[in-house]
């Protein structure tokens, strides 16, 4: 079976949508799947909060004259074979993946390995420098249309990337973080995945949000149509057959007030939060979700499972770089920390049960949308 490969985005920012995908990334690796995160964000929250910042900090020293100057074509022709198998054999970030593509060089020999955050999922860590990637394919989109080669494979790269990581260490589900923008690198990405879902904070601005995302879709999904027209047949199978599916909405960093609403939040996040379906229904194209019951559309993905907020629990986690259910019992705790871990216990081991709730229900969703194609 291909990689699913799948998107968790908002328009708007500070909605929790790296905590989500770290934490669903985790859930899914703990039922069995074996899953790959790919860090798209140039922000790289997703990688801070997977990886101590010294690893980082190796991972980029050991990339920059590939990325920066004199670049990847030039740098290659400089150094020994030997010594560019040196650099291959440790985990490059996307931006180094995608580099040869952006210079329009030959593509890798050989695949640098992930780095590893737990059994069953590993991290492709993302690089500041991901914006040079972004304005190639700025530059390059009007020219895809007349069948330009280079500009082809520069909006397929991300899509083939991961596609080629699946295929080598038998991924079944990759997670595509990106960043809080609709411009021309999540155009793409967003474009070329399989499927995506929303996170929302029960607020006004994600309400905009879910509106900006809903129309950009439409605009993006009539220009894939005409292109798809244009590309020579070999280039297609490097698209999706289809344009990327709707999974839903999930709601996240809710303030918990037990019986004040059905989803026992505050009067007013509830306000908003119930709005949330209609802005749906009125700007995301429903046949991006077709196979989706519109019953079932209405309801956030996985109901309350991860709908109101952890407090201060992802911040520990990312510090510790662990999902919130393994912190109790990490014995690397400082002694701050311990004092307010180890008291809440049984509260942060309940989040496991929350996320794999969440993360059924996006496979559930994931199920059928693809029954529908």
């Amino acid at each position: 079976m291909p990689v699913k490969i799948i998107s968790i985005f908002n328009n708007k920012g500070g909605v929790g949508k790296t905590t989500l995908t770290f934490h669903l990334a985790h859930a899914l690796a703990k039922m069995g799947h074996k899953v790959l995160l790919v860090d798209l964000d140039p922000q790289c929250n997703l990688s801070i909060y997977c990886m101590p910042v010294e690893t980082i900090q190796e991972i980029w020293d050991a990339e920059v004259p590939y990325i920066d100057e004199p670049g990847f074509a030039d740098t290659r022709k400089t150094v020994s074979a030997r010594a560019f198998k040196t650099v291959c054999s440790k985990p490059r970030t996307i931006h180094f993946l995608l580099k040869p593509a952006e210079e329009g060089t030959g593509e890798l020999e050989t695949l640098p390995p992930p780095y590893r955050l737990a059994p069953n999922l590993d991290l492709i860590p993302g690089r500041l420098t991901l914006h040079m990637f972004e304005e190639m394919v700025a530059r390059r989109w009007s020219e895809a249309f007349v069948g330009q080669p280079l500009a082809l494979r520069t909006l397929s790269e991300i899509r083939r990337l991961i596609s080629e990581y699946a295929e080598h260490h038998g991924y079944d589900i990759a997670i595509a973080d990106t960043s809080p923008s609709l411009g021309p690198l999540n155009k793409v990405a967003l474009s070329t995945v399989d499927a995506f879902l929303i996170p929302c904070a029960p607020d006004l601005f994600s309400l905009y949000g879910v509106r900006n995302i809903g129309n950009s879709l439409t605009r993006w999904n009539a220009e894939l149509r005409t292109l798809y027209t244009l590309i020579p047949a070999s280039r297609r199978p490097h698209f999706p057959n289809t344009f990327v599916r709707f999974l839903g909405y999930t709601i996240y960093n809710a303030k918990l007030r037990a019986g004040a609403t059905k989803w026992d939040m505050a009067i007013a996040h509830y306000n908003y939060a119930q709005q949330i379906p209609d802005v749906i229904s009125q700007h995301v194209p429903k046949e991006l979700s077709e196979g989706i019951a519109a019953k079932l559309l209405r309801q956030p993905i996985g109901e309350t499972a991860v709908m109101h907020t952890h407090n201060t629990f992802p911040a520990h986690a990312q510090k510790y770089h662990c999902p919130m259910w393994e912190l109790p019992d990490r014995e690397d705790l400082e002694e701050s920390d311990q004092a307010t871990i180890r008291p809440n216990r049984q509260r942060y081991l309940d989040t496991k049960d929350a996320y794999a709730k969440f993360a059924q229900a996006v496979l559930k969703r994931t199920a059928l949308v693809e029954a529908d194609l």
